[in-house]
């Protein structure tokens, strides 16, 4: 069974920067696809980012193209979003989620998943943006 942990939330301020970690416990990252997922109280959880080790893609959610960045240290076995030009709508808790997708789109976009139940999720870090 896998795992993964995130880390980096905090509290900045709009216009600010954010960098989240999301690390495997116990499992390289190779042929898997991770994602960033947000949810806001009162609010759907939203796709922010993911990437696949698979095919090197990259997606973004149309909020957050061209100011976060989704990236992999395959040294580290870390995947990271760096978040920049921050702005209070982007306040939420980010999760950060594992599967077996091929590529980063269809992590993002939720397709029907290779092995149904395979998905882990981490804890969730808050991330709280004031204006």
């Amino acid at each position: 069974q896998v795992h993964v942990v995130e880390s980096g939330g905090g509290l900045v301020q709009a216009g600010g920067s954010l960098r989240l970690s999301c690390a495997p416990s116990g499992f390289q990252l190779d042929f898997y696809s991770l994602g960033w997922f947000r949810q806001a109280p009162g609010k759907d959880r939203e796709a922010v980012s993911c990437i696949s080790t698979k095919d090197g893609s990259t997606y973004y959610g149309d909020s957050v193209k061209g100011r976060f960045t989704i990236s992999r240290d395959t040294v580290q076995n870390t995947v990271y979003l760096q978040m920049n030009s921050l702005k209070p709508e982007d306040t939420a808790t980010y999760y950060c989620t594992v599967d077996l997708y091929s590529t980063a789109a269809d992590m993002c976009l939720q397709a029907p998943p290779p092995i149904p139940g395979f998905a882990a999720w981490g804890q969730g870090t808050q991330v709280a943006v004031s204006s």
